[in-house]
């Protein structure tokens, strides 16, 4: 994990404490704020590899850090982690609707919050390499080979080719493209629109049934991520 960069934004001393400890424990190089303007100033300056983002903060709060970041062309590539409270599940369903990558409750296990993180921060990686590709090949040991060529417009699975609409091509690669990562129908609606394709957003649902079904139902490559939207399939 060297060079590795992350910000921590957290208004409790504390757990501010043990956050940071842990995750310089394990290499990383951390930046830290007790307060959510300043923490979005340090991310906008730092540009981090991973943000830990406690929702509850003075001067603007986690939910509006994460839309202001993720609504910003310089800063939506970096990957969020909501730190939150018990009884805040609403916020998290929010938090993942806007582009929050991944949530750990408090009280947390420092075990569990560098596995989060080393799972996030593995995962960016990778999409960061499937996003400057047209064409996604993933090998999945149950399920097989799967490729999705976008400069052919052709879809295989075990070498099988699959039809698909334009819409539901544009729907499969963006989401083949971000393995892992939760998708609102609007993100997907914003991603797959243009070049002369229009998704329309109440038909997501239906879009999305069609490829479950033309990919085999004993395929769950598409997740349905319930109240938020889809993600598809993480090795």
């Amino acid at each position: 994990m060297q060079n590795k960069q992350i910000v921590v934004i957290e208004d409790e001393p504390d757990i501010l404490e043990v956050l940071c400890y842990n995750l310089e424990r394990e290499g990383y190089k951390v930046f830290e704020s007790l307060d959510g303007s300043e923490g979005l100033a340090l991310i906008k300056q730092k540009m981090p590899d991973l943000v830990l983002l406690d929702l509850m903060l003075p001067s603007m709060d986690g939910l509006e850090i994460c839309r202001q970041l993720k609504a910003n062309q310089r800063t939506q590539h970096i990957p969020i982690i909501m730190v939150t409270a018990k009884g805040e599940e609403s916020d998290v369903v929010l938090g993942l609707g806007i582009g929050a990558d991944d949530y750990i409750p408090k009280p947390f296990s420092p075990r569990e919050l560098i596995a989060r993180v080393k799972a996030i921060i593995r995962r960016s990686e990778r999409v960061e390499q499937l996003d400057n590709k047209d064409v996604i090949e993933i090998d999945y040991s149950e399920l097989g080979r799967l490729v999705v060529d976008n400069s052919k417009h052709l879809v295989s699975l075990n070498n099988e080719n699959i039809k698909m609409t334009a819409s539901e091509f544009r729907l499969l690669f963006c989401l083949a493209s971000h393995p892992g990562q939760v998708f609102s129908r609007e993100q997907l609606l914003n991603h797959t629109s243009g070049d002369n394709v229009m998704v329309i957003d109440r038909n997501i649902d239906v879009h999305i049934r069609s490829i479950r079904k033309k990919m085999g139902a004993e395929n769950p490559f598409i997740e349905t991520i319930r109240s938020i939207g889809y993600r598809f399939l993480d090795r």
